[in-house]
């Protein structure tokens, strides 16, 4: 039975309107015959409340916080059981197709690497989607036939995922999102479930640092040497990037028989992604990078000791409770760079690092950390904007952070760069 045959005669609810809710919307209008189709936007108690009564399938989006801690179990878990989402869908019609791709660091940067290697050299239609801004059923007709599908899964979208896909990717685990889990085992069980939810047969590729997961797939540890690394030659910058480029040849080598010369001369090829150590021009002498993806202590570790010239760090968002012992003892360490602090994360560090540092400042926010970089950053020298942070209670997404410091890079004077 299609997946799409399990909802004709449903009520259907969709949980959460944003930029993946209207994508179900507009799947359920043009490939299913549901009884009805409803939108809700409220919130976990609302559905507690009876939001959720008459439906036969709740779709829910990601990002939603469910179920709600203290909530009635029982109540809970009669809700849970109608409840699905866009990538379990996805997943549950094209598993033998799809690859999908995990892991706190490198996702995105590893997915679209991945996709464009497979391009180049399968002779198949690729597709690239999922938590990369690409919602999933977006693409359900193009998937048809012999597509190749690259996705990009989080830890929300993994969550509640009860199928995986034949191939998974699972690249590394750092401490995140505690605000929303709570503990790390809790965040590494969400996103072990694209290798636990695996079946026989199926084939895992793992980070050197994930913890072991009960699977019956086969798994496969992927811990390059420097012989390994050898001829990956890419514009990104970044150690962990040559990382994430092996994770793509051996994929690219051992799923799909593509010779390792014919990867490495597509690798050259890839561009880096927006706001991922993305230079983004030379201003009063200045060179400015935009690595506004990074939101963990590591991240921001990475962009210092990957961009040659970086000399200054502008660091700080939402604190979400995560330790930063390893970004503040960088800081201590290296007095070669100089640190911008900023927002609550900002106060955080200051506090915690206990002790006065020359080479720490803090600024309220971006407008006044871009202004102190164009004072304290000398000619000839990098700027780099890692706050390893969340963005969320100051920007939209950590995009528009991004966007908002190259409008306020670009807004002190023209490109020196060209």
């Amino acid at each position: 039975m299609s997946v799409t045959e399990l909802f004709n005669g449903k009520s259907v609810l969709i949980w959460g309107y944003g930029r993946e809710g209207r994508s179900t919307e507009k799947w359920l209008a043009g490939h299913t015959r549901t009884l009805r189709t409803d939108i809700f936007e409220g919130k976990p108690a609302e559905m507690l409340d009876g939001a959720g009564d008459g439906y036969d399938v709740i779709i829910k989006s990601p990002g939603i916080v469910w179920p709600p801690e203290g909530a009635d179990p029982d109540k809970c878990h009669e809700l849970t059981a109608k409840m699905t989402s866009q990538t379990e869908i996805f997943i549950r019609e094209y598993r033998t197709k799809t690859i999908g791709i995990t892991g706190t660091k490198g996702k995105s940067t590893t997915s679209s690497m991945l996709a464009h290697v497979l391009s180049e050299n399968s002779g198949r239609k690729v597709i690239l989607a999922g938590n990369i801004g690409l919602p999933c059923l977006d693409y359900y007709d193009d998937a048809a036939g012999d597509a190749i599908v690259v996705l990009e899964l989080s830890c929300h979208q993994l969550k509640s995922a009860m199928t995986a896909p034949y191939i998974s990717v699972f690249l590394d685990l750092y401490e995140e999102h505690l605000d929303y889990y709570g503990t790390m085992d809790a965040y590494f069980t969400a996103k072990s479930h694209i290798v636990s939810r695996q079946l026989a047969g199926d084939r895992a590729y793992i980070g050197e640092n994930v913890p072991p997961i009960a699977s019956a797939s086969e798994q496969i540890r992927v811990i390059p040497s420097e012989d390994d690394l050898k001829g990956i030659e890419l514009t990104l910058y970044g150690e962990h990037n040559r990382i994430n480029a092996y994770f793509v040849k051996k994929i690219c080598m051992d799923e799909f028989g593509i010779p390792g010369e014919k990867v490495l001369e597509s690798l050259k090829t890839f561009e880096a992604l927006p706001h991922r150590m993305k230079k983004i021009g030379t201003y009063a002498d200045i060179n400015w990078y935009d690595d506004s993806i990074s939101t963990i202590p590591e991240a921001a570790v990475s962009a210092a000791m990957s961009i040659p010239d970086a000399e200054v760090l502008l660091i700080g968002g939402m604190d979400r409770g995560i330790s930063y012992t390893v970004l503040e003892d960088f800081m201590k360490q290296h007095s070669e760079f100089k640190f911008i602090c900023m927002y609550a994360t900002g106060e955080r560090l200051i506090k915690e690092l206990g002790t006065e540092l020359s080479n720490v400042f803090y600024e309220a926010d971006l407008e006044k950390a871009v202004d102190k970089a164009f004072e304290i950053t000398p000619a000839g020298k990098g700027c780099v904007l890692s706050p390893a942070a969340a963005s969320y209670g100051y920007f939209k997404n950590f995009e528009e952070r991004g966007d908002r410091f190259e409008e306020l890079v670009r807004s002190h004077g023209s490109d020196q760069s060209v």
